[in-house]
């Protein structure tokens, strides 16, 4: 019975405690990645580092045309809407356009028209009226649609060109890794991963400016579409209007 009793006293009696004034255990730092963007930094050369500030380059002049074209597209909707709820509601064609908005793309086109009527006095019985505001209409309508595609080429470059600039990174520090590689004569594992993926690391910059420039234009090419699609129906009418009310400008 004894013999239990002792056997079982470790088991009955509380754990130790820790000595008084005894420090907890240190953790070591967790280790900085040595094959991230940091790495790949302060080990490029110069063509390397400058292949990094073009694709960054492109891709915030990707990101400020998209946005700045999104702003100036969501504008000219609420043009359009307050052509069409207060253009036709006047009396006259010249009252209509003074009542948009300066600057509106709606206001431009009517303007030209009535200035188009005003010229068209010293033509007659040499062009008919109806060819000549027809073409001063599709002229301004052009216009317009040369202002929304500014901006768009910016995208489309970016789009075709960053893959390959990227490309060209990854093939630059790949060259630069195999060259410091033979030089040390090491060709283990932990001394080809990590130059390597730097590397690599390149062309994924260059797919991540590239995608989002070419989804923006895209998009932006099919709002640019519905937009336009308002202006010149937008000019049709006031064609017509313009052509029954026999108006002319001033």
């Amino acid at each position: 019975m004894l013999i239990r009793l002792l056997a079982l006293s470790p088991l009955l009696l509380p754990a130790a405690a820790p000595a008084q004034g005894q420090l907890p255990a240190i953790q070591a730092p967790a280790a900085a990645n040595p094959y991230g963007l940091g790495a790949l930094w302060a080990q490029g050369d110069l063509v390397s580092r400058a292949t990094i500030v073009i694709l960054v380059l492109m891709s915030l002049a990707s990101w400020y045309v998209l946005i700045a074209k999104l702003l100036a597209q969501r504008r000219m909707g609420g043009q359009g809407r307050a052509a069409n709820a207060n253009f036709w509601r006047a009396d006259t064609v010249r009252q209509g356009a003074r009542a948009l908005q300066p600057g509106s793309p709606y206001r431009f086109i009517a303007e030209s028209a009535l200035e188009a009527t005003r010229k068209h006095e010293g033509l007659i019985g040499k062009v008919d009226l109806n060819t000549w505001v027809a073409q001063s209409i599709e002229r301004a309508v052009a216009t317009v649609h040369s202002r929304t595609q500014e901006g768009l080429a910016v995208l489309a470059t970016v789009g075709s060109t960053a893959p390959f600039v990227g490309l060209f990174g990854t093939v630059w520090g790949i060259y630069n890794a195999l060259v410091r590689i033979g030089a040390s004569g090491a060709a283990s594992i932990d001394k080809v991963a990590g130059p390597v993926g730097e590397a690599l690391i390149m062309t994924a910059i260059g797919l991540a400016v590239a995608v989002p420039a070419v989804l923006g234009y895209n998009w932006l090419v099919r709002r640019n579409k519905v937009a336009m699609d308002t202006v010149r129906a937008f000019g049709s009418d006031l064609h017509t209007v313009l052509l029954a009310s026999g108006e002319k400008g001033s």
